[in-house]
């Protein structure tokens, strides 16, 4: 059932990459984000210069790689991509840069993730567009100055304020990518049905955009299953009905709440009074890891007013008691955590 919130095996990348839009005038949604970037292409490009340095942030599945591959092709330069964690130390930094060509572009995803000893390295390349190299060690240590091509660094990440001050100045521009509406989602899961060759009525495409918490990425993967759920039993025709059928099996509802987000709500509601509770406890409780829950599952649910983050625990709202069928205890009278 979670399986759509992991991290993507290499069926469901390639299958992500076969519907990914390769220009801006294909990307559905985010128009500020896509307008400034447009701009600073044509820019860049009637300069003969490289693009400025780009920090997208905003929740995973939302297009932040997408918008990487993009500017790439609008530039007419090749990405290079790699991520925060595989950048352990700087020599695997130096390596990718001083391999780079004039124009490229250097993505790195969660680059909020990078060592802080090689994020240091960042400071010179993407400013003076150099880095240093100490060669040999004691008496005989030297530094070697290593000039490299023009570049724009295109750094991704769901957690921007783990970003130090100094390499955030350093990016010229800065865009936040936000959830979308059901109206964009219908355009991108009708977009995307036609690319993968089934039929579809907008009702049907309404019904996963709703259920699909905002983000393209859980859209087109629920429209997989739907895919195949109408393949076998709805002669390769995605209505409502069909849609609505799908997605129960799936155990995701009306309001896009999957399995695990149901039991989190539940166990605050049922266990601990409608809280307020720690995380640490939730986490026991429903057998999930507290870092998964406060990074993957908590940020839709308080958006979306299920939960509360309170200075005493999480609470269950009222919203989420008349959904899950509980009631909340007189206020003042709640879980009140050890």
């Amino acid at each position: 059932m979670d399986a759509y919130r992991e991290q993507l095996t290499k069926s469901d990348a390639e299958f992500e990459k076969t519907l990914r839009p390769g220009q801006f005038s294909d990307f559905i949604g985010q128009e500020k984000v896509r307008e400034r970037l447009e701009l600073s292409v044509a820019a860049a490009k009637a300069r003969g210069d490289v693009m400025d340095h780009v920090l997208l942030c905003g929740p995973p599945g939302l297009g932040k790689t997408t918008m990487a591959y993009i500017i790439g092709n609008a530039m007419g330069s090749n990405v290079k991509a790699t991520s925060g964690p595989i950048l352990a130390k700087p020599a695997d930094l130096a390596g990718m840069l001083t391999n780079l060509s004039p124009g490229d572009v250097l993505f790195i995803d969660e680059i909020h993730r990078i060592q802080k000893n090689v994020e240091e390295y960042l400071y010179s390349a993407m400013e003076d567009f150099a880095i240093d190299i100490v060669l040999d060690q004691g008496v005989n240590a030297r530094s070697v100055r290593l000039n490299l091509p023009k570049f724009t660094l295109v750094g991704a990440t769901t957690r921007s304020g783990l970003l130090s001050a100094p390499m955030r100045s350093r990016f010229g521009l800065t865009n936040r990518l936000d959830y979308y509406t059901p109206a964009e989602l219908v355009r991108v899961v009708i977009r995307s049905a036609g690319i993968l060759g089934v039929a579809i009525d907008p009702d049907g495409a309404d019904e996963i955009a709703c259920r699909s918490r905002g983000t393209p990425r859980i859209a087109n993967n629920l429209l997989r299953w739907v895919r195949d759920y109408a393949q076998v039993r709805a002669d390769n025709h995605i209505t409502r009905p069909v849609a609505d059928a799908a997605l129960q099996m799936l155990d995701v509802d009306r309001y896009g709440l999957d399995e695990m987000d149901k039991r989190i709500l539940t166990t605050i509601l049922e266990r601990f009074g409608g809280g307020p509770v720690g995380l640490n406890n939730i986490a026991v409780s429903v057998g999930e890891e507290p870092g998964t829950l406060e990074e993957v599952y908590e940020p839709y649910l308080i958006q979306q007013g299920w939960l509360a983050r309170t200075p005493q625990g999480r609470v269950a709202t009222p919203k989420a008691a008349q959904h899950l069928h509980a009631t909340l205890p007189p206020a003042g009278q709640g879980y009140l955590p050890i």
